[in-house]
């Protein structure tokens, strides 16, 4: 299973934040990248000020057959194509895709596999328990369940209406 989070702050030449990940979505499927399965949109507060917009969330399962420094890229490129401008840490952004899971690989990469903060954030978890409730993480062989019941912030993570 290859696992992408998409996240956004801010609008793009796509629109509002989430026009921008339905997109984004498209264009990955014009690069070689099949998605399978989308998680609603969440929605949670922008870290580390909150006074900052709030993101829009959601987590891809993908089909691809390239490998994952090659798809790596490809999510950096399409970042790029809607105006990911990379300045400090957590800033807001137009997108952000990072690269989760890929088939369970435990890699030092880059990337690194799995993404080393996924099990942190609860706008990664709460839409990844969405659409793979069966997930374990790679390392830990944790569930989705059992990762966010140690975080506190899971309940500030809101599914937007349709």
């Amino acid at each position: 299973m290859i696992l992408i989070a998409l996240g956004a702050n801010l609008p793009s030449c796509a629109g509002p934040p989430a026009r921008t990940l339905t997109a984004a979505l498209a264009s990955l499927e014009n690069k070689n990248v099949k998605i399978r399965k989308v998680s609603s949109f969440y929605e949670s507060s922008a870290w580390p000020d909150p006074s900052d917009p709030p993101f829009v969330n959601a987590v891809a399962c993908v089909d691809t057959a390239l490998q994952p420094d090659a798809l790596l890229t490809i999510l950096h490129d399409v970042e790029t194509i809607f105006g990911r401008k990379r300045s400090t840490p957590n800033a807001p952004r137009t997108l952000d895709l990072d690269l989760i899971d890929y088939d369970g690989r435990v890699e030092e990469g880059p990337p690194r596999l799995p993404h080393p903060r996924a099990t942190d954030r609860a706008f990664v978890l709460v839409p990844l328990q969405e659409i793979a409730p069966s997930w374990r993480h790679p390392v830990s062989g944790r569930t989705v369940e059992e990762l966010l019941a140690v975080l506190a912030d899971k309940d500030a993570v809101r599914r937007m209406p349709l």
